[in-house]
């Protein structure tokens, strides 16, 4: 089964985007080959530029209070392990905490780093960072690979609480969820949202062997999924007019 995931809104997009980056981010680190960490490196910077978004801070600590407030409605209930209600409660807690204690944005101490601001701005140009334009960059990739992942840590540190942070949330986002099986009648399917109700995010598993792939779109009202078959020849998909089932959660 392949899985896709569409957002609802901006907030967790940027959710989505973060979470992408430091997974690749934790991949490349734990490779050894000097090209491996050099795309850590852009990894790190993405992952700044990403966290740029000046309402991002305020937005993590805002779903996490939310969150907490929701469990901590909990206790009282006797059906809920409160043990494992606790553990959550705390890992929330802890989050906050370690997000709300960073001054200024994710990262944001590292535009001092003379050194990384002169890479990062030429590792935006094709085959800028060749040993002629960057030689202290070049042999920086010459060091053992413990020495340069060490380094890479190090500037990643500070990343790590907001890392920490989105993994959380979205696994709570994502537990919100129960999982429909449904069918796309001649390759379309379209399910009105109940009023009320504001789901933030779509998660979509269809059997890979069907070789299709949805094209998911939606609002507050209404979602769509469209099912396309890729094309042999390098064209664009074309439209599929079979009938496909896949598995649809809606979460909130």
């Amino acid at each position: 089964m392949i899985l896709y995931e569409y957002p609802f809104n901006e907030r967790v997009r940027t959710y989505l985007r973060l979470e992408h980056l430091f997974a690749r981010l934790g991949q490349l680190l734990g490779r050894d080959d000097a090209l491996d960490h050099h795309f850590a490196f852009v990894t790190i910077f993405e992952i700044i530029e990403v966290a740029a978004r000046a309402e991002l801070k305020s937005d993590v600590l805002k779903d996490l209070e939310k969150h907490k407030q929701h469990m901590i409605a909990f206790r009282s209930n006797a059906s809920i392990a409160q043990d494992v209600l606790e553990g959550v409660i705390t890992q929330i807690e802890s989050a906050f905490a370690a997000v709300n204690a960073q001054t200024g944005k994710a990262g944001a101490s590292l535009n001092d780093n003379e050194w990384m601001t002169s890479v990062r701005s030429r590792i935006a140009i094709p085959a800028g960072t060749c040993e002629f334009d960057l030689p202290a960059y070049f042999h920086w990739q010459h060091h053992s690979p413990a020495r340069r992942r060490e380094d890479l840590m190090r500037w990643a540190s500070s990343l790590w609480p907001l890392a920490q942070a989105i993994n959380l949330l979205l696994k709570l986002l994502r537990d919100t969820g129960s999982a429909q099986k449904v069918m796309a009648v001649g390759g379309q399917f379209q399910q009105h949202l109940p009023q009320g109700r504001s789901f933030q995010l779509l998660r979509l598993r269809i059997d890979e062997q069907l070789g299709l792939v949805p094209e998911i779109s939606g609002n507050r009202l209404i979602v769509s999924v469209r099912l396309l078959r890729p094309s042999p020849d390098d064209k664009l998909p074309v439209a599929a007019a079979e009938d496909a089932g896949f598995e649809l959660t809606l979460c909130s």
